[in-house]
């Protein structure tokens, strides 16, 4: 087994992007009138759709800001973005799509794009692959003559959409079809699966016409070939409607030879050609997406470049190092840092990285009142961090006060140019004043849950603040509050969607008040300004708005937390965390012990989950049904679908019976694994096998066990323990690492000829580019490193080139023929 997992190659995706705006939206058939026209917009892997934004109100150019990411958990075609009008009595309408081939995804990823919306046309909504058999034999007729039966085998099909977000009951037509024939048949309807198993062989007689007199040596006339298709349609059985195109694909009998037997899988396409006549007039909608594909190699292969980037810290001068290197050469690239900054906090190498940068950063600082301002290496390798780190302190501190801002939606505005008829200011400013005061005492009291690592690099800049500047007694406050209050709670208070805060961008009344309140905490929080320096507000309503906060007891408060977050002594955890919400949702729950089949024994539930305990409630925000402690999850694992006929279902393995629970598409499945799994990987007793399927009829569906008590019948899912309860895949961050090197191979190779003709040049230092582009403070030190690099580049390389398994051949399964449609 060991062997095999290191032998193993992983192909994983990932997809971050940001819904912006559409434009010109309609016309939308419907009640609806175009000027009251409400929509959203969703993202769907093929047809399963996995992220959906609030709906905009009225307006035919909706700006959604909606940021996403997700890890894409199988395999997909086509990314599509839907964009729907909200309806009141019937269900919501398409206004029209933008869909992408996976293939296509790497042209548009990194920038925004308009992309013109082009119609929704059931009949085109297709997904999946058929696996055919063809073949021509030639057989002896009645009458002697020789004629020729064609035989089409329907094997099986891979990955069918749902239908109303259930496996469908799919069946097959396939016809050979010509100018003067349509022979069809069907194979039998296969119940609740999307991927359905036939087996089925039909024959169809291929014939000339009588009059031919040629016997001999038979062959089907070429220009008859040229005119003959097999049609294969693939439909799902509605037994009190019509029933549903799945997809079709057509292959031409040309391709096939005498008794050779032609064996493929087919991408099912849609029907017709996809008219656009009519796109023009559906409006535009603007995406930034950004794909990433991962070929992550067996762990030992990344050893020698995670050892160099780990030793970063030791390297004496620290722009010396691999990781200081990394971040030079992509300083134009913000996601740059995040690989590297999730490495050296698995193994515990952060603090000593960034302690060493941010010194650095300081020898180039000349006045205390801009430390740590600037867009460097060391303040985006924090951001990131505490990004990181912080997102259970963000939730227990401001997570409360922003939702409350956002659920009462209570007017805040105070910009006289702003304010709407019969808006009361007076009555705004004191909204305003309750919301930032909650946030101020929250976060001013907060101390006691900061984590212990952020309070360990706060405690550092302080120390390096205080040695560079030893004459500004107030430095050793402004190194802290400038991360802490402007890089880390304004900024969430600001986007409280980026920090998974909020599920969605909030509307624009409540982000206005956001922006309001952020402005002020950033300010409350930045210590010149509480030395009642106030021109750092240009709006003349902020500087009469602040004034109101200008008392000694803030600058008390601030001043006393940032003591505590920065303090040398090391602050022991009193053991009564308070319960974080980590993970809620709708979902469907099995009911327990009930009969296998029926609808009716699955509920919608909402699913919350916390660090202390997973509790499903009837709706969100009721008293919880069922609660299951945290610690007493033995296992949390995926249950096949042949358990129940339904996709996307895990199972909570724990003292009492399993629950079994479907989550709404794949990538919440997933996430839902992940979190769950993460929460209880230290658990005592936890199982090392378990049953992928369920116990039905006093036997194991999976192993046919009959004690309900066997043992499981495959190993659970092993989960790495991480530093800090972060799941840091590191292989998988060596990987996008090395990318990232492999991208800027050039700016390595021009940073090897500064280093070196720095060393051969001795004479008084010249002003050169390619001297300017990077940060060299001992060249034959950096030359080295940047030797180490090329060096290990260069056999990651060789890795990638070995161990990838070649092209699938064309008509495999994992690179199936895309057929004509039909």
């Amino acid at each position: 087994m060991a062997e095999e997992d290191d032998a193993r190659i992983r192909i994983l995706q990932s997809l971050r992007g940001k819904i912006c705006e559409a434009k010109s939206l309609g016309p939308v058939s419907g009640p609806n009138r175009q000027k009251d026209l409400c929509t959203f917009c969703t993202v769907s892997l093929d047809q399963e759709e996995v992220f959906r934004t609030k709906v905009f109100d009225k307006s035919t150019s909706p700006f959604y800001g909606e940021d996403f990411y997700f890890e894409i958990p199988r395999p997909f075609q086509c990314l599509s973005f839907y964009v729907y009008a909200k309806s009141v009595f019937q269900r919501d309408l398409a206004v029209g799509k933008v869909s992408i081939r996976k293939d296509d995804l790497c042209k548009y990823s990194g920038k925004e794009h308009w992309f013109v919306l082009q119609p929704v046309d059931p009949n085109s909504e297709v997904q999946g692959k058929v696996h055919l058999e063809m073949r021509l034999n030639e057989v002896i007729t009645e009458n002697g003559s020789v004629g020729q039966h064609l035989v089409v085998k329907i094997i099986e099909c891979k990955e069918l959409p749902l239908i109303s977000g259930q496996n469908c009951d799919p069946y097959a037509t396939v016809s050979l079809v010509g100018p003067a024939r349509s022979d069809q048949k069907k194979t039998k309807v296969k119940k609740k699966t999307s991927n359905p198993q036939f087996d089925e062989t039909f024959f169809f007689e291929v014939t000339r016409s009588s009059s031919y007199s040629k016997k001999s040596h038979f062959q089907v006339e070429e220009e008859d070939i040229e005119k003959l298709e097999i049609k294969v349609d693939m439909w799902n059985s509605e037994n009190l409607a019509q029933d549903v195109f799945l997809g079709a694909t057509r292959v031409a009998v040309k391709i096939l030879r005498n008794d050779h037997i032609h064996k493929a899988w087919y991408l099912l396409q849609p029907k017709g050609n996809g008219s656009k006549s009519k796109s023009d007039d559906l409006g535009s909608l603007r995406l930034k997406l950004n794909y990433i594909e991962d070929t992550v190699l067996p762990p030992a292969c990344y050893t020698p470049l995670c050892n160099l980037l780990l030793k970063s810290p030791d390297v004496k001068p620290i722009s010396a190092s691999s990781a200081h290197i990394l971040g030079d050469i992509c300083r134009d690239r913000y996601e740059a840092v995040l690989p590297m900054v999730r490495l050296l906090l698995h193994h515990n190498r952060f603090l000593p990285f960034v302690s060493a940068v941010a010194a650095l950063e300081l020898e180039n600082t000349q006045e205390a009142n801009t430390i740590f301002r600037g867009n460097t290496l060391a303040t985006r390798c924090i951001d990131d961090m505490m990004k990181i780190i912080g997102k259970n302190y963000l939730a227990v501190t401001i997570k409360p006060v922003i939702d409350e801002i956002c659920e009462s939606n209570k007017t805040c505005e105070i910009d006289p140019n702003k304010l709407k008829e019969g808006d009361n200011v007076e009555s705004n400013k004191e909204n305003l004043q309750v919301y930032v005061q909650k946030v101020f005492t929250s976060i001013t009291q907060s101390s006691s849950s900061c984590p212990p690592l952020m309070c360990d690099v706060f405690k550092a800049l302080r120390h390096l603040a205080c040695k560079r500047f030893p004459g500004d007694p107030h430095v050793q406050y402004s190194a802290v509050s400038s991360f802490v209050f402007l890089r880390f709670f304004a900024v969430a208070v600001l986007s409280p969607h980026t920090f998974q805060l909020r599920s969605h961008h909030p509307d624009p009344e409540i982000s206005r008040t956001l922006t309001l309140i952020s402005k002020t905490i950033q300010t409350l929080g930045s210590w010149g300004s509480l030395s009642k320096k106030l021109s750092s507000f240009k709006e003349t309503y902020m500087y009469d708005f602040f004034k109101s906060f200008q008392e000694d007891k803030c600058i008390e408060k601030v001043k006393k937390f940032l003591d505590e977050i920065s303090s040398k002594v090391s602050k022991e955890s009193s053991g009564l965390e308070d319960a974080v919400v980590l993970k809620e949702g709708e979902v469907q729950k099995r009911a327990q012990g009930k009969k296998r089949l029926g609808k009716k024994n699955f509920k919608k539930r909402w699913l919350r989950l916390t660090n202390r305990d997973l509790s499903y409630h009837k709706q969100k925000g009721k008293e919880a049904v069922c609660t299951i402690c945290v610690k007493n999850i033995l296992a949390v694992e995926k249950l096949d679908e042949s358990a129940f006929n339904r996709k996307n279902m895990f199972q909570v393995l724990h003292s009492e019976k399993p629950l079994y629970v479907q989550a709404g598409n794949c990538v919440e499945a997933s996430e839902w694994l992940d979190v769950l799994g993460q929460v209880c990987r230290c658990n005592e007793g936890r199982l090392t096998t378990f049953h992928p399927s369920n116990y039905v009829g006093g036997v194991w569906q999976c192993c046919k066990s009959q004690s309900s008590s066997a043992p499981g019948c495959k190993p659970c899912t092993t989960t790495m323990l991480a530093n800090l309860q972060l799941d840091i895949d590191c292989d998988r961050e060596a990987e996008r690492i090395f990318s990232l090197l492999s991208l800027n191979d050039t700016k390595l190779q021009n940073m090897e000829d500064a280093c070196a003709t720095m060393v051969v040049y001795q004479g008084p230092q010249r002003e050169q580019e390619e001297y300017s582009k990077f940060t060299i403070q001992e060249p034959k030190e950096t030359f080295q490193t940047l030797q180490q690099l090329r060096n290990i580049m260069e056999e990651l390389q060789q890795q990638h080139h070995i161990r990838n398994d070649p092209t699938a051949q064309y008509g495999s399964l994992d690179n199936p023929i895309v057929g004509k449609s039909t």
